[in-house]
């Protein structure tokens, strides 16, 4: 199924997009706020690992348009961007519509980015984690 999910007209277009957010801290904003809007619609713990990981993605691209954190290759950027754009689509490979299977698509492209940038992910949480360390004395 990833394969076909990534070479997908609604994959290939959501990447297309990705650099021009990528360039615009208000599209990129934007596009937050409608991933957090969907991500808060996933109920119950079938969904915990995925609204785990896009909050991550979530947390990643604040701390880059605040201009935090910027150790995130331009490639990386993109992908994360293009992968939240699919994911925001309703009609895609799998249509969300479809109770239960509809957000398969989705979730196989989330564990495929995540497979892809791991040590780009790592390396933010490292950062991050540094970053809500509070030093005493």
């Amino acid at each position: 199924m990833l394969v076909r999910v990534l070479k997908s007209v609604f994959f290939k277009s959501a990447t297309g997009k990705a650099g021009r957010y990528a360039r615009n801290a208000g599209s990129l904003v934007e596009l937050l706020g409608k991933v957090l809007n969907k991500t808060n619609t996933l109920k119950g713990a079938t969904y915990d690992s995925l609204r785990e990981k896009v909050m991550l993605l979530v947390r990643l691209l604040k701390a880059y348009v605040k201009g935090e954190y910027k150790a995130v290759p331009w490639k990386t950027l993109t992908r994360i961007i293009a992968v939240l754009l699919y994911f925001l689509s309703p009609i895609d490979v799998i249509p969300d519509i479809l109770p239960i299977v509809g957000l398969t698509d989705d979730i196989a492209l989330v564990v495929w980015l995540f497979n892809a940038i791991g040590d780009d992910l790592d390396a933010f949480r490292e950062w991050e984690s540094k970053r809500n360390t509070i030093t005493i004395g």
